[in-house]
């Protein structure tokens, strides 16, 4: 999950200072989550999804389709 989190948010060209911002969160926790070493709240997986309109089955790593379903 961890690395499809960084190259989502990278194929976007996004920094993780603004995806920190639309999480209202610090960047450095976002790294955290991009690193691993934090556990990514449910909540946020949910952002994340709706940021990149992609699933929360993708980024979790529970399909390789990108796009949501239908």
């Amino acid at each position: 999950m961890f690395v499809r989190i960084r190259n989502l948010r990278e194929d976007s060209d996004k920094t993780q200072k603004e995806v920190a911002e639309y999480l209202f969160c610090d960047q450095s926790l976002y790294s955290k989550y991009e690193r691993g070493l934090r556990d990514v709240p449910v909540s946020i997986i949910i952002k994340l999804a709706k940021l990149y309109e992609t699933s929360t089955d993708y980024i979790l790593g529970l399909t390789n389709e990108k796009r949501p379903y239908s």
